[in-house]
């Protein structure tokens, strides 16, 4: 028979061993990203940085201070604040989410730049409210899911998610934003689909919405220039096609194993918004095609990882969480990368923890915070 003391020790052993430590892949792969991020953004910007601001490293300091926060955050969100403790912050986030939307067009808050208002200026700090609006879309969507799992599958039953997601992108497109008010669409018809709605509800609410699409472009000269540059962007080289031909040439560049890191061409003032929106185009100039297989397979592990603790998870709220945050870090991904090689027409959108932007990257880390909280405590075993 065994004793009690023999019978603590197995019973200590076994829960050692169900313990679940988290997806600590996934944070690796996220700080990796980060790093080589800072890597890329000095590479891209340290000629513009030193023309511009008479400091190489202007740019990545920057990003430092931003990677920084967005780390600590990331630790707090990941092992501080329990994931479950979102769903009651659901409606704070919400308002939150809608007045800083609408401060970007008050006087003396909201910050024009290139013609959009965007950023509100904190005075030490300027951020993109649409940043926060994709996490507040994320959480609203995943707490009316959990609430009644059902109701998602019917057109009905999923308007309450449509109305705050088409709400959310007449409030985008009016600064105006058309990349991120296509991200944020595109999150929610992912978000309603994961959640169970019919693929006949899908197609019923995907053709309004590309059909909607194209009405923006239209209505809009310098978008519908921007559908002429992409469609033919050597007619007009020196205008609105400059920037994806520009784009070009440096991918092309970069031939099958690239230039060489930090001897890219283009960013000599070539190449406009090399470390932000286009950097993938430097990234691709300097490592070549068989670089970015290897950089994409580190974004691809990283939206794997997310799809998994997704699929693994024991409760509706933390399946809906982690396939919001995961698929808008998808979605901006593949954007990002259709935009620089001219499949789609050009539009500013950050590459997810590797352009500049100190608001991206802060809500990003933060995000996949919450994502290793989730695989912590909701998912049996990693």
């Amino acid at each position: 028979m065994l004793n009690s003391l023999t019978v603590n020790k197995l019973v200590l052993k076994e829960n050692k061993k169900e313990k679940n430590h988290g997806d600590y892949l996934l944070v690796i792969a996220v700080v990796l990203l980060a790093i080589i991020g800072c890597v890329f953004i000095y590479s891209a910007s340290n000629y513009s940085a030193r023309a511009t601001y008479k400091d190489s490293f202007y740019f990545v300091k920057k990003q430092i201070i931003g990677i920084v926060l967005g780390v600590v955050a990331m630790l707090f969100t990941a092992l501080v604040f329990n994931y479950k403790k979102l769903k009651k912050l659901n409606v704070m986030f919400s308002i939150i989410s809608f007045v800083c939307l609408l401060l970007v067009f008050v006087p003396g808050i909201g910050v024009e730049n290139y013609g959009a208002k965007r950023w509100i200026n904190l005075g030490f700090f300027t951020f993109q409210p649409s940043e926060i609006a994709k996490f507040s879309l994320i959480l609203f969507s995943a707490s009316y899911f959990s609430n009644n799992p059902k109701r998602t599958m019917s057109l009905k039953g999923s308007f309450s998610i449509l109305l705050y997601g088409i709400m959310t992108c007449l409030l985008i497109i009016a600064e105006p934003n058309m990349s991120i008010t296509v991200c944020v669409g595109a999150l929610m018809l992912t978000i309603l689909f994961a959640c169970g709605i019919k693929i006949k509800h899908l197609l019923f609410l995907i053709i309004p919405a590309l059909v909607g699409g194209v009405v923006l472009i239209l209505i809009e000269p310098y978008r519908f220039s921007r559908l002429l540059a992409f469609l033919n962007p050597w007619s007009n080289p020196k205008g609105e096609g400059y920037q994806l031909l520009q784009s070009l040439y440096a991918l092309g560049s970069g031939g099958w194993f690239g230039v060489g890191l930090f001897n890219s061409r283009q960013k000599y003032a070539f190449l406009p918004f090399s470390e932000s929106d286009f950097i993938l185009s430097v990234i691709g100039e300097e490592i070549g095609f068989v670089g970015l297989l290897f950089f994409f397979l580190l974004l691809g592990f990283i939206v794997y990882r997310g799809i998994k603790i997704a699929v693994n998870s024991k409760d509706a709220f933390g399946m809906a969480m982690a396939i919001g945050i995961t698929m808008i870090f998808g979605i901006q991904v593949i954007v990002n990368a259709l935009v620089v090689t001219g499949s789609i027409p050009p539009t500013g959108l950050p590459l997810p923890l590797v352009s500049s932007g100190n608001t991206s990257i802060i809500i990003f880390l933060a995000e996949m915070g919450v994502l290793y909280n989730i695989s912590k405590n909701n998912v049996l075993t990693f």
